[in-house]
């Protein structure tokens, strides 16, 4: 039999769709498409839909949209196509079924007729012995007769693996290096549910070999199950492939990431607004690092450094901060284009609807470089740049009155500053400034009160971009209008 070794190199993404595409699963997507580009080998996209239960409307596509919003494309798969398929584990059921009347016929599995409600009850008295939880084996050695009667009953049996009870199963993984596991520990775990579909267990087993998966990368939740599916691979004379066990992600608090630590899901981000690039450049750095300094990598970057010996076994902190400060600097270095070309879907969607539509690409295009250092998620562009949209705004009073000044001299300030700029003939940054800088002096007030002002009457706001800049996007019929309501308001 080929050695996993000799194989190609071929991995698997296989999420459920049973909601939104969590975070913690694109961390364990990203790695596993990280190792399939170092190695030049093949990304595998299944949906493990056999959960019918559970399953979301809309999931699927979900998931599919938000891999290729990270760029995350997958060579086989639903959608694409491969030599592998079907890729939805609802039309392979027929596979799972002949693995498990194998198992059967083989004497490493066994037809178990237990109901919900006699497990339920096994399971309380466990818990009042205090005994560990696991099926008590009960119908493990049932005779024919005994099942005959079972089954004329019109009981649909389950499944269950026929674990051995001594003896020890080990493997070695990747990341945590040698595991071990006494079998007295494992329960004969069910294969077959009775409605006809696999669980987990049979169908990723099954799928692994048919699809000639080389390593599976997973989460560290389910080491405890990597025994079971060892002993699976062996009872259906399959090669095991290689394992690899990420470390969770957990939040501040160091618990599982949830939704009490913010958004977890890859949608929520995009609306957001934060940038796949950066999105990526932070997941990958979440348990895996090149070294103890650099910290910004571009994706041929990481999938020439990659590995998985590299990956740290300790959890991994989801720090929305540290996340919020990359996309930033990724924000920053956008060129104009780039970034007026992100920014114009999010003003168009919040700003109020009394703004005229279509906006305008080159105004838009005009205070772009004045907000972008301040922008760390792209939907704060609304709130940075609203008063460049806005007619009337919306402020107290008291802001217009600077320290050190009072009423009469900020209404003073205004008075003038309305005269001087509406004799101008240019109404530019470089004219702005050569005007108002002097008539700080001859208003006997610091540069610092004066702008101070202005700033407040132009903007509604005392903390805004570069004041003489602001004014010339705003220009000069909206900047009068405004600095007339401000005279207005102070009286």
């Amino acid at each position: 039999m080929v050695s996993p070794q000799q194989k190609p190199v071929r991995v698997r993404f296989a999420p459920s769709p049973t909601g939104f595409l969590h975070v913690g699963s694109v961390h364990t997507a990203l790695f596993t498409w990280l190792f399939a580009r170092h190695n030049k080998g093949s990304f595998i996209l299944r949906i493990e839909d056999t959960d019918v239960e559970r399953k979301v409307e809309g999931s699927i596509e979900a998931i599919m949209d938000g891999l290729r919003w990270l760029g995350l494309e997958w060579d086989e798969g639903p959608e694409v196509g491969g030599n592998y398929g079907p890729y939805f584990q609802s039309q392979r059921l027929e596979l799972y079924h002949e693995a498990a009347r194998r198992l059967v016929s083989q004497g490493d599995a066994y037809y178990c007729y237990c109901s919900p409600d006699r497990l339920d009850e096994m399971r309380a008295e466990q818990v009042r012995r205090k005994q560990p939880p696991g099926y008590d084996r009960l119908c493990r050695d049932l005779d024919q007769t005994e099942r005959d009667r079972m089954e004329a009953s019109g009981i649909t049996p389950v499944v269950r693996f026929k674990t051995p009870l001594e003896g020890k199963t080990g493997f070695k993984d990747i990341i945590w290096g040698d595991i071990e596991f006494d079998n007295s520990t494992l329960d004969d775990l069910v294969l077959l549910k009775s409605d006809g579909y696999p669980t987990y267990h049979l169908a990723n087993v099954v799928d692994d070999h048919a699809m000639e998966i080389s390593h599976v990368i997973r989460a560290e939740e389910w080491v405890s199950s990597t025994p079971r599916h060892i002993l699976l691979y062996g009872a259906l004379g399959y090669q095991p492939p290689y394992f690899a066990h990420m470390p969770l992600l957990v939040g501040p608090d160091r618990a599982k990431l949830g939704k009490r630590h913010g958004a977890v899901s890859v949608t929520e981000y995009r609306e957001l607004g934060y940038m796949p690039e950066a999105m990526l450049n932070f997941l990958a750095l979440l348990g895996w690092s090149l070294d103890d300094k650099t910290e910004i990598f571009s994706r041929e970057d990481l999938i020439n450094n990659f590995s998985l010996e590299r990956v740290s076994r300790t959890a991994a902190t989801f720090n929305h901060e540290k996340l919020k400060w990359m996309n930033g600097l990724y924000i920053r270095n956008l060129d104009l284009d780039d970034l007026t070309r992100r920014a114009l879907p999010f003003l168009d969607t919040g700003l109020p609807l009394e703004v005229k539509r279509p906006l305008s690409i080159e105004y838009v295009r005009q205070i772009m470089p004045l907000i972008q250092e301040r922008m760390r998620e792209m939907a704060e562009v609304t709130d940075l740049a609203h008063f460049f949209f806005s007619e009337e705004l919306s402020y107290e009073s008291e802001l217009l009155i600077g320290k050190g000044m009072n009423q009469e001299s900020a209404l003073q300030a205004l008075k003038v500053s309305r005269n001087r700029l509406g004799e101008m003939t240019g109404f530019d940054t470089e004219s702005l400034e050569v005007l108002l800088r002097p008539l700080a002096d001859e208003l006997g007030l610091k540069t610092g009160q004066l702008f101070g002002v202005l700033r407040v009457t132009v903007t509604g706001r005392a903390a805004a971009p570069p004041l003489f800049q602001t004014m010339a996007v705003l220009g000069r019929d909206l900047c009068l209008r405004r600095i007339e309501a401000a005279i207005e308001k102070l009286g």
